[in-house]
């Protein structure tokens, strides 16, 4: 979007249009060419009035807004943005207290990231958000009995398909099986035994190994950060389990 005679020109015709606001011009530009990258239109303003200026004007689908802003920080352009539009909103900010993080949300934000952020786990978040705002549609939407939901997972029951932050994941039958077995039982903690009987219907012995390298491959595939993964947690001394969201 280019801004002529004090107008916005809108290039975001057929593509999702997400407006960056940070006063930073360096990290608003870097998350710019990210969101580009990914097949994104990207609008780059650097305070929370110039924000809500383009939003009379644009139609935008999703708001990346970092907090510490001149004239309009983020917390307060939240504010006036919900007053009208229930677009997505990511906020931005250097603080991590959990306290900071809860005040955003409370605030109307849809999800919160802290500086320094992984470019790659903002961009599944866009993914997410989008997601939910375009394509899964509003409260009011018909639920499908056939899909199972934990967070930004999502189980196909019917297709035996898993989705992970709105994008199809990739799985073999039997990792298609032990996800199918923790995305229906959330929450419930399932030994490497009892995963190995139920997946692979053969008496566990020495199988401890065989889920383990599953597991693994699986949390590599769904989640941002494999390390600290989100979804698939390993209870020490116990088994595994899809976290509870």
């Amino acid at each position: 979007m280019d801004k002529k005679g004090g107008m916005y020109v809108d290039k975001c015709v057929d593509k999702p249009c997400i407006l960056v606001v940070d006063d930073d011009q360096k990290i608003a530009r870097a998350i710019a060419i990210n969101l580009e990258n990914e097949g994104y239109e990207a609008v780059c303003v650097h305070d929370g009035m110039e924000a809500l200026e383009i939003l009379t004007q644009r139609n935008i689908h999703l708001i990346i807004l970092d907090v510490m802003m001149p004239r309009l920080d983020g917390l307060s352009a939240t504010l006036k943005i919900r007053e009208k539009k229930n677009i997505p909103i990511i906020i931005l900010s250097a603080k991590s207290e959990d306290t900071d993080k809860i005040l955003g949300l409370s605030m109307g934000a849809d999800d919160y990231v802290t500086k320094p952020f992984n470019p790659k786990e903002l961009m599944a978040r866009v993914k997410s958000q989008l997601r939910r705002y375009m394509s899964l549609g509003d409260v009011n939407a018909s639920d499908n009995d056939n899909l199972i939901r934990c967070g930004d997972l999502c189980f196909d029951k019917e297709k035996k398909q898993l989705t992970a932050y709105g994008e199809p994941v990739k799985l073999t039958a039997t990792e298609t099986k032990i996800v199918e077995l923790l995305m229906k039982n959330q929450g419930h903690i399932f030994s490497a035994e009892e995963i190995y009987g139920r997946v692979w219907n053969q008496p566990s012995f020495s199988c401890e190994n065989t889920v383990m390298v599953h597991i693994r491959r699986i949390r590599e595939k769904i989640e941002i950060n494999p390390k600290e993964p989100e979804y698939l947690k390993v209870v020490w001394g116990i088994g595994y389990k899809i976290e509870k969201r």
